[in-house]
């Protein structure tokens, strides 16, 4: 790529304060396919510098404006659709179908929300002779993930752009291909100069300096839980507000009276869904102790008729993303094992014909215990643990008991019950019966899954401080 060893700060495609190279390889192939550079500490102040300059104009911009410049982004991005749905291809392995209905379109969608919300979001309110007004937080750090990445790039990126904010990002040096692809869109968009820049690094350094930068307000972050931590620690001696949403153990609860092979399949494609690397995932099925055979068979069927493949094929799934993965997602199936669960299908080692690349075996496990390691640990592969219950009780109790709370699926032919069982779950999102994806509802996690709230209005409120005007309201 022409701009892949570049930094994008005040505008422009710059060098490096030191040459750094990282190479980027093909999970499916394992071969080099670009070379990135990695930034340091001065790199990012650079980056910070053009951001804290860009902000008070940016800042006092009008929503009119604000609004005109997200369509001029979303006109941008429909017309690099096909680029950004290869740079996913190539950087993380996803097949070419999920590439560009999936990555590219949930992108798409989170400008298409951002637009609508922004044109009616309420920054004023009066409250008798009060003014609450809402206002941008000032610079925003944000670092973003390898598994969904451009979906992870849009959920920050629109809100922090539509309420005010500047900002520097910081992609998952694993997958900087289709970040790069963004910066491109956004100055071809015509995204002011320093209102948006780009540092590509590792989280150490350039994740580290973005947390720890006293000249950076806000930090959003999104990964792993213990990199969160990291990221927290890193912030807490300048006090900045910390955005997290991290990793998630996500269970789905089987009513008995609910239409099992359909449920069961849901449960199954929602896990292998992008090679099993997605942080909601419903990797944990609970049903009653009596159906968790009929519910094994049903999802044995399912997950042998996926295809495994190179992405440029036909495959359901394509590799995971590295070789660092592939080791973790291969030592915790063995876990299952070892440790007595039922393996229903799958297994250790490479598919059949797979040997090259990071491809898992697509594995489901029943009779698994809510103690063993892949009941409590999140895999981050196409795993499935099938677990049992007495009664819903019981199932709501196992489902709570995880450090994670990021999302939970519930599924029953009666609504009411399945909605007095959600309220009951400690998570920040639950889909009963398979619902529809609502760009406007806010996703984020309790516990260790995070903090703060991504998607529709409330993701604008994260980028936003509150200021109260007692008297700024005249008398009648």
């Amino acid at each position: 790529m022409r701009n892949a060893r570049l930094f994008y700060i005040d505008g422009q495609w710059v060098e490096p304060e030191a040459e750094k190279l990282f190479a980027v390889r093909s999970p499916a192939t394992e071969q080099q396919i670009e070379e990135i550079s990695l930034g340091s500490a001065r790199d990012v102040d650079r980056a910070v510098a053009a951001a804290r300059r860009a902000f008070p104009g940016y800042a006092v911009a009008s929503r009119v404006e604000r609004v005109e410049l997200l369509k001029s982004v979303l006109a941008e991005y429909h017309r690099r659709a096909a680029d950004l749905a290869q740079a996913v291809t190539d950087e993380i392995g996803a097949p070419q179908t999920l590439a560009r209905d999936a990555h590219v379109e949930f992108g798409a969608a989170q400008i298409q929300t951002a637009i609508a919300i922004l044109e009616a979001y309420t920054f004023e309110e009066a409250r008798g002779t009060t003014l609450i007004c809402k206002e941008p937080i000032g610079v925003c750090g944000l670092i973003t993930p390898w598994n969904w990445p451009i979906n992870q790039i849009a959920t920050k990126v629109l809100p922090a752009l539509a309420v005010g904010c500047t900002m520097v990002l910081k992609p998952s040096e694993l997958a900087p291909l289709s970040a790069l692809v963004w910066t491109e869109i956004m100055h071809s968009a015509g995204v002011p100069a320093g209102v948006f820049n780009l540092v590509n690094g590792d989280g150490p350094n350039v994740g580290g300096a973005i947390a720890a930068h006293p000249d950076i307000d806000m930090v959003s972050f999104t990964g792993s839980t213990r990199a969160g931590i990291e990221v927290a620690r890193a912030a807490a001696p300048t006090v900045k507000r910390v955005h997290q949403e991290l990793g998630g153990k996500s269970p789905q609860i089987l009513l008995d009276d609910a239409d099992f092979a359909a449920a069961v399949t849901a449960g199954v494609m929602g896990t292998m869904l992008n090679s099993g690397q997605t942080c909601s995932a419903p990797t944990r099925m609970l049903v009653p102790h009596a159906r968790i055979d009929e519910a094994a068979a049903i999802a044995k069927a399912v997950t042998e008729a996926l295809v495994v493949g190179h992405p440029s094929g036909n495959a359901h799934l394509g590799p995971v993303v590295s070789r660092t993965q592939w080791e973790k997602v291969e030592r915790l199936i063995e876990s299952g094992i070892d440790e007595g669960a039922t393996l229903v299908t799958g297994g250790t080692g490479h598919p059949d014909g797979l040997e090259q690349g990071h491809y898992v075996r697509p594995t489901v496990f029943a009779n698994v215990t809510n103690d063993m390691t892949v009941a409590r640990q999140e895999i981050f592969g196409p795993v499935l643990s099938i677990l049992g219950y007495s009664d819903e009780d019981e199932a709501i109790r196992i489902a709570n008991d995880t450090p994670y709370g990021l999302a939970a699926y519930v599924h029953s032919a009666d609504l009411q019950k399945a909605s007095q069982i959600a309220r009951r779950l400690r998570a920040g999102q639950v889909n009963i019966n398979s619902a529809p994806l609502d760009f406007t509802a806010p996703f984020g996690g309790y516990k260790q899954s995070g903090n703060g709230r991504e998607w529709g209005d409330h993701a604008f409120g994260e980028f936003c401080e509150t200021k109260a005007i007692i008297g700024g309201v005249p008398t009648a």
